[in-house]
This record gives structure tokens, C-alpha cells and sequence, in this order.
């Protein structure tokens, strides 16, 4: 089964208030889904189009896994928590597990 992920590129305009009433808060929703980070912040080098100065990619067992999560009362509520101190964009996609490139 194809895992799911979540896409977040986020731009933080009060980092104390969005550490404190956020990232304080959001391991206890995402260990209950168990979500695991494969990037949270981070060196990064954009490419094409605008880009955003947080990008994290979250790994869930499965997309409706990672879907729960976002649509859980915990998260949403999370989400109010921490909208005066950041913007950005979550897309919630499934992953793949079909046949790689070969040389």
C-alpha cells in the first residue's frame, strides 16, 4: 500500500508565538497518527516558481492516514493556533509504489 504525505511550505512571521502555541503542541496529534518528519525546515534551494522559508514533507502509513490527521479536531484546531503567526500551503498526497526507472 502506497504510503501518504503531506507537502507543507510555510512562511513564519512570528516565530516565538508559532513555536509556543503550535509546534508545542502539534507531536502529540502527529505521534497519534503516526507521522513521521522527513523534512521539517532545513537548507533548501528553490528552483522554479515563489518558494516559502519552511518546507516539510510528513510521512503517514497511507494517504487516508495522513488525510485523518489534517481532518482530525486536534489538528484543526492546531491550524487556529497557528494562522497569526504563519501562512503557507498543505497538499496531502499519495505516495507510489509502482515500477522505479531503470538504467
Amino acid at each position: 500500500m502506497a504510503k501518504g504525505y503531506w507537502v507543507a511550505r510555510i512562511d513564519v512571521h512570528d516565530l516565538d508565538g508559532y513555536k509556543r502555541d503550535y509546534v508545542a503542541h502539534n507531536g502529540a496529534v502527529f505521534a497519534k497518527f503516526g507521522a513521521k518528519f522527513l523534512t521539517r525546515g532545513g537548507t533548501y534551494e528553490a528552483h522554479e516558481g515563489p518558494s516559502r522559508s519552511r518546507n516539510v514533507v510528513i510521512e503517514f502509513k497511507d494517504y487516508a492516514t495522513a488525510l485523518a490527521c489534517y481532518h482530525s479536531p486536534e489538528y484543526q484546531a492546531l491550524i487556529k493556533a497557528r494562522g497569526p503567526y504563519s501562512q503557507g500551503e498543505i497538499v496531502i498526497v499519495e505516495g507510489y509504489d509502482g515500477p522505479q526507472p531503470q538504467a
